[in-house]
C-alpha cells in the first residue's frame, strides 16, 4: 500500500518486522511447548529464548538476503533463527512444523489485530454520525428518490440510517475477526504427523487464537470473509460518500465539506470548494470490492495446498485493512466537520411548489369517497400544472372543484402541515439511540 492511504497503527500491524516477530514468537512457542513434552531438552528451549534475535530492519534484511539463496522465505527465516541461536538450541527451531504452520498462524494473528483495529475506527464513526444525526434530528429537507423530490425528511434521519448501516457492519467485523482468530501448527498436511496436537494448544492458548482442523493451510473461506467484511465497510462509506457529494453540487449546495485555512480547492479556478474527502472515499472503495473477489478466488486450492493464494494475499489482505481504516477515520473527520445548510435545504424543499405533498393530498381524496386511481389522476393534473406554471400546488388545488367539492372536505392545511409528515421521524432515533 502506498503511504498516501495508510495510518500508522495499521501500517504497523502489516510492516516486515511485525510479520517477523509473530513468525518468531510462533517458533520459540511452539519449542517451549516441545520442551515441556519432554521432546526438546528444557535448557535448549530456555536457550532458544534467551538467544532469540531481536527482529528489526537488520535482521529483516538478513533473512531477505538468505532468500536470494533459499527461494523460500520462511527458510530463510528459520536459517537466520537458527544462526542467532546457534549452540544445541538452534536446531530445535522449527521442529516438527512446516512452513504453513508458522505463516498461516502469523497471519492470522495480524489480521485478527488489523480486525480490532477497524473496530474501533468504526465505533468512532458510529460514535460521530449519533452526534450529528442527533444534532440535525429536526432539520427539514427534501427526500429524494430517483434524484427527484419526493417527500419531507430531516438531515438527521438519513444520518441516523449511515449509522444503523454501520453497526451492522461492525457485527459483520465482528464476526469475520472471530473466524480469523484461529491457528494451526498440525503439520505438513494437517494430520499432526510430526507435531503433536499439544503443541498447537499450547501456541493457541499462549497467543489466543483458536487450534482448528486444516490441511497444510487454515482454510480460506476465514480469510474471504475477512475481506467480505472489509468490503461491506468500504460500500457503507462509499454510500455516504456518494450523497455527500450530490448534496455539495453547486445546484443543491445543502452540505459542504470543511475547508481549512489556507486549502486550495483547484489549482486553476480559486472559487472551487471540491468534495475530495467524499470523492477519495468513492475511489478507494472500489479497490476493497475488488479485493474480495481475489479473496473468493483463494478458497478453491488444490488438494492439501499449493501457493496461488499466497501472492495474492500479500497484497489484498494488508492493502484491504489499510485502506478500510484509513477510509473510516477520513470518514469520520468528514462528518465531524461537515458544513450543513438548514436555509438551503428548506428553500430546496420549497422550490418544488409544494408538490411533495402529493400524497397527503390523494389519501385525502381516498378518504373523501374516491377511487386510489380516480385519486390518483386528479393530484397529478394539478401537480403537473402547479409544476409548469410555477405556481404554488395549494394554490392550484384550491381551485379545482373537483377537489375542493368533496364530502367532506378535503382539509388542505393538513395535508400541507410539514410537521405532520415528520411526525413519526422519532421511530428512526429510537433505534439508533439503542446502540
Amino acid at each position: 500500500m502506498i503511504d498516501r492511504y495508510q495510518t500508522p497503527e495499521m501500517a504497523s500491524v502489516w510492516s516486515d518486522t511485525a510479520r517477523m516477530s509473530r513468525w518468531l514468537e510462533v517458533e520459540l512457542l511452539a519449542t517451549e511447548a516441545h520442551a515441556a513434552l519432554g521432546v526438546v531438552p528444557d535448557s535448549d528451549a530456555v536457550a532458544c529464548r534467551a538467544s532469540a534475535p531481536v527482529v528489526d530492519d537488520s535482521f529483516v534484511s538478513l533473512v531477505s538476503a538468505r532468500e536470494e539463496v533459499t527461494q523460500h522465505d520462511v527458510a530463510a527465516f528459520v536459517d537466520v533463527v537458527q544462526d542467532a541461536i546457534g549452540g544445541t538450541a538452534g536446531p530445535w527451531i522449527h521442529y516438527g512444523l512446516t512452513s504453513t504452520d508458522v505463516v498461516d498462524t502469523g497471519l492470522c494473528w495480524a489480521m485478527r489485530d488489523a480486525a480490532d483495529l477497524m473496530l474501533a475506527a468504526t465505533d468512532e464513526l458510529i460514535e460521530q454520525l449519533v452526534v450529528t444525526a442527533n444534532a440535525h434530528r429536526d432539520t427539514v429537507m427534501i427526500g429524494r428518490t430517483h434524484g427527484v423530490h419526493a417527500e419531507p425528511t430531516t438531515f438527521g434521519a438519513k444520518v441516523a440510517l449511515w449509522a444503523l448501516q454501520f453497526d451492522r457492519d461492525r457485527r459483520r467485523l465482528r464476526a469475520a475477526r472471530e473466524g480469523i482468530a484461529v491457528m494451526k501448527l498440525s503439520g505438513a498436511v494437517g494430520t499432526y504427523s510430526n507435531v503433536p496436537p499439544e503443541v498447537e494448544a499450547h501456541v493457541g492458548k499462549a497467543l489466543d487464537l483458536q487450534p482448528v482442523p486444516a490441511t497444510q493451510v487454515i482454510a480460506r473461506d476465514r480469510h474471504a470473509e475477512f475481506l467480505w467484511a472489509c468490503a461491506s465497510i468500504a460500500a457503507s462509506c462509499e454510500l455516504v460518500a456518494v450523497e455527500l457529494r450530490h448534496l455539495q453540487r453547486t445546484e443543491v449546495s445543502e452540505v459542504r465539506e470543511g475547508f481549512a485555512q489556507g486549502q486550495k480547492g483547484s489549482s486553476a479556478m480559486p472559487h472551487k470548494r471540491n468534495p475530495i474527502s467524499a470523492e477519495t472515499i468513492s475511489g478507494l472503495s472500489r479497490v476493497v470490492r475488488s479485493n474480495l473477489l481475489a479473496g473468493l478466488q483463494d478458497v478453491a486450492l488444490w488438494h492439501e495446498r499449493d501457493i496461488s493464494h499466497s501472492s495474492v494475499e500479500r497484497v489484498i489482505l494488508p492493502d484491504s485493512s489499510m485502506l478500510v481504516h484509513y477510509m473510516l477515520r477520513r470518514l469520520r473527520r468528514l462528518i465531524e466537520r461537515l458544513e450543513v445548510d438548514a436555509e438551503r435545504m428548506e428553500a430546496n424543499l420549497q422550490s418544488s411548489f409544494g408538490v411533495v405533498f402529493s400524497q397527503p393530498v390523494l389519501l385525502a381524496l381516498v378518504a373523501s369517497g374516491l377511487t386510489r386511481d380516480d385519486a390518483y389522476r386528479i393530484v397529478q393534473r394539478n401537480a403537473m400544472d402547479a409544476w409548469e406554471h410555477r405556481r404554488p400546488f395549494k394554490d392550484v388545488l384550491a381551485e379545482d372543484q373537483e377537489v375542493m367539492a368533496r364530502e367532506p372536505a378535503i382539509d388542505l392545511d393538513a395535508a400541507f402541515d410539514l410537521r405532520s409528515s415528520l411526525q413519526h421521524v422519532s421511530a428512526t432515533f429510537a433505534h439508533l439511540n439503542s446502540l
